[in-house]
């Protein structure tokens, strides 16, 4: 399968090479000093301390690289207006694209709710959903966890698994041969009927302590131990599952459920404080704006979420790390 990668980080570098290694034909649109690096030495897969150099094509031109079976997107929200156009040169009649984003993307909601325009906090005035429309969408929900310790060089910590569905529903062969091609490379590839559900089900446990990491500057454990902190987690939960009810993805687990998941998982700071800490543009829009914005248009009032916002979007604008 002819593949390409748009977003050559820590998540789609993973990507790149698992691919790569099991016989694909793996493109990727890089540029700066990953696309140097890339081009001299290969992507450096580092595995357990085991290095690997996946020789794959990179391009900053996506002409260069031509038409693809498949296109994993694997960028930060923040960065999809600026890239998407970009992504044409890639699409043949028949391509795939397999969005491998954190967050509610451009798809959710137009998949969710046709009879509703695009979100304007992901995709406003429906440019992105133009330029990458919803037929063409496998929607996939990723849960491992991979680092860039330098251009080029992608570090793997733990997981496999990536979850797998029609961004409309249902079932269908295309779904069923991408999986396979994930299996194929090692991937813990699970195949749903309602990844909506699942994308939904990520981001409720990841929409709260990720802003809250970044006004505070505290680590998971640090939030989930506090008294007064975790009660207000569970009124955002709440409200979201709510919403989740009113867009055909219930939520069964309680919050207290879930926040023990986290707990098991160790302290550690949130990828958002991270790119807080970095100075980078943060996935707010993505994370909790878009939770708000369906939540007034399916009639469920977040007055917790809405509070929860407010704090972080003032918060990242007074830090040069928000433009929205």
């Amino acid at each position: 399968m002819r593949i390409a990668i748009v977003g050559l980080g820590a998540i789609g570098g993973y990507i790149a090479a698992r691919l790569s290694a099991a016989g694909h034909d793996v493109s990727a649109l890089a540029r700066g000093a990953a696309l140097d690096r890339v081009r001299e030495r290969g992507l450096i897969l580092d595995r357990q301390g085991e290095r690997t150099a996946a020789r794959i094509a990179v391009s900053d031109d996506p002409r260069a690289l031509g038409e693809q079976d498949l296109v994993v997107i694997a960028l930060k929200a923040t960065g999809m207006q600026a890239v998407a156009p970009s992504i044409a040169p890639l699409l043949g009649a028949d391509t795939m694209l397999l969005p491998a984003m954190n967050g509610v993307p451009w798809w959710f909601l137009p998949a969710a709710l046709p009879e509703q325009p695009p979100l304007q906090s992901v995709d406003p005035d429906g440019r992105l959903l133009a330029l990458l429309p919803l037929d063409r969408v496998l929607g996939c929900v990723v849960h491992l966890s991979a680092v860039t310790t330098e251009p080029g060089v992608v570090r793997h910590n733990n997981g496999e698994h990536l979850i797998i569905g029609e961004a409309r529903g249902g079932e269908s062969e295309r779904v069923r041969r991408v999986g396979q091609v994930f299996r194929d490379a090692g991937f813990q590839a699970e195949l749903t009927a309602n990844v909506r559900r699942a994308v939904w089900f990520k981001l409720w446990g990841n929409m709260t302590l990720n802003p809250l990491s970044v006004i505070t500057g505290a680590t998971t454990g640090d939030l989930l131990e506090d008294d007064l902190v975790r009660p207000f987690v569970a009124r955002c939960m709440v409200e979201a599952a709510a919403i989740g009810d009113r867009i055909g993805c219930r939520i069964e687990e309680s919050p207290e459920d879930r926040m023990g998941v986290t707990r098991h998982l160790g302290s550690f700071r949130t990828s958002m404080l991270q790119d807080a800490l970095a100075g980078r543009p943060i996935e707010l829009d993505a994370l909790v704006a878009s939770v708000r914005e369906i939540g007034q248009r399916v009639g469920v009032r977040t007055p917790t979420i809405d509070a929860l916002l407010g704090i972080a979007r003032l918060n990242a604008r007074l830090r040069g790390i928000y433009p929205g």
